[in-house]
């Protein structure tokens, strides 16, 4: 016999119980407004940023954690890809960003009886991976009501980036070992 629960309550049996997930940041800027807008002639070209962190949260004796996903997605007039773009590589600075959008949002996890080789991947791997739609939806409402096309995000493979990760840490402790 299956065990019947009401809808929205998870069992205390299952591994991963999703207590509430939230924006914790969300900053939107147009540093050349209102100018941009009747200067931009074409598409932005956006340029993404995405990381995540988990923190333990107390006390200790539970284990739930803390997930935030970090995403930044800074825009780019693909026009000023000319003389404009070259004249301030020269000078050592990069083009003035269209509009800056930056979102953490987090979602607080419980793990149960996970085993403990378990327990990385499914705080980076598969935390993310339920919080992302949501980010996505996010990012692109910002950016369509801030008077540019939404930024659709892509899918994203969390495992490819979990094990990028973990090659870096690897690199970096074997080049610590030999110093």
């Amino acid at each position: 016999m299956s065990e019947r629960l009401p809808p929205g309550q998870p069992s205390a049996n299952a591994p991963l119980i999703i207590n509430t997930q939230y924006v914790k940041d969300l900053s939107f800027e147009v540093p050349g407004a209102p100018q941009i807008f009747a200067t931009l002639r074409s598409q932005p070209q956006i340029n993404l940023g995405l990381d995540v962190k988990v923190q333990k949260l107390a006390p200790a004796e539970q284990n739930a954690f803390e997930v935030t996903l970090h995403l930044r997605a800074e825009a780019f007039d693909p026009a000023q890809g000319g003389a404009a773009a070259a004249a301030t590589a020269e000078e050592g600075r990069k083009p003035a960003p269209i509009f800056i959008a930056e979102l953490a949002y987090a979602g607080v996890f419980t793990l149960n009886n996970v085993p403990e080789n378990a327990v990385e991947p499914v705080l980076l791997v598969e935390c993310p991976r339920l919080l992302f739609p949501f980010a996505r939806n996010i990012l692109a409402d910002v950016t369509r009501e801030g008077g540019f096309p939404p930024v659709l995000l892509q899918p994203i493979d969390f495992v490819a980036l979990w094990q990028s990760r973990r090659a870096q840490t690897a690199a970096a402790q074997g080049q610590a070992g030999n110093a």
